[in-house]
């Protein structure tokens, strides 16, 4: 006797469309939880803070480590205002290199690294760092080859010591053409209450505090985060739809790296 086979039925059942749409919006809002109280992704697009960072470099930035301001919702939503600290939140310290809100223009993100914390005075003379009257000390190593546009230049290359309250000083290398640039003679800046001063680690092409007019001081409540591990780094030589020049572009020495 020939059975008869059964008909399997290919329309989706109406729950099937709503389960998928709902793990959807589940997964949408996790990753805006996670963006908004944890980590946050930024890429670098300028030279300011080489060699510490390169064009191209991509990084998470801990939402946590300051605490929380508006400026750490999406889009800078005004619900609250000044910082809420959390158990494990603290302040920036001096060689932090910290993302914040334009305090010209918030819809901009920079980053930077924190050497002047609030009231501390803050100068350049002929190139050289000063923190309350008191000269920051650097050491010359090798020269560093930067690239940018095609072009390479020779630039002196030091390692600077920042000092630390309560702990030794923080070493993190700079970079500098000379030691009579623009802002290479500054007046000094006094740092108010509430505020931190920063400052790019390449020194003669960085828009930063030193430029009062353009970055200036900073308020706490413009912090976004501190950074704090490089995932990512490309060189640049691969558009997007170059798929076969992906893997000469990566630059593999620099993943997985913390920053300091």
């Amino acid at each position: 006797m020939r059975s008869k086979s059964k008909a399997v039925s290919t329309k989706k059942a109406p729950g099937g469309v709503l389960e998928t749409v709902k793990t959807v919006v589940y997964a949408v809002l996790i990753a805006l939880v996670v963006r908004t109280v944890a980590y946050e992704p930024f890429n670098i697009p300028s030279g300011s803070m080489v060699p510490t960072l390169l064009v191209g470099d991509y990084l998470f930035v801990s939402k946590f480590s300051y605490g929380y301001s508006r400026y750490s919702l999406p889009f800078g939503l005004p619900l609250f205002s000044g910082r809420i600290y959390l158990p494990f939140s603290g302040t920036p310290e001096r060689g932090d290199v910290a993302v914040f809100k334009l305090p010209t223009d918030p819809s901009t993100d920079y980053i930077k690294r924190i050497v002047g914390l609030p009231g501390d005075k803050i100068q350049m003379r002929h190139g050289n760092l000063y923190i309350n009257d008191q000269l920051v000390p650097r050491r010359q190593i090798e020269d560093y080859l930067y690239e940018e546009g095609g072009s390479a230049v020779l630039l002196q290359q030091y390692i600077e010591a920042l000092p630390c309250k309560d702990a030794p000083p923080k070493d993190h290398p700079i970079v500098k053409v000379g030691n009579n640039g623009p802002l290479d003679n500054t007046p000094v800046y006094e740092v108010p209450a509430g505020y931190y001063f920063a400052m790019g680690d390449n020194r003669d092409n960085s828009q930063d505090s030193r430029v009062l007019s353009a970055v200036g001081y900073i308020p706490s409540d413009n912090l976004v985060g501190k950074a704090q591990f490089l995932f990512f780094s490309t060189d640049g030589s691969a558009r997007w739809w170059e798929l076969w020049k992906w893997p000469i572009a990566v630059r593999y020495g620099r993943l997985f790296h913390g920053v300091s």
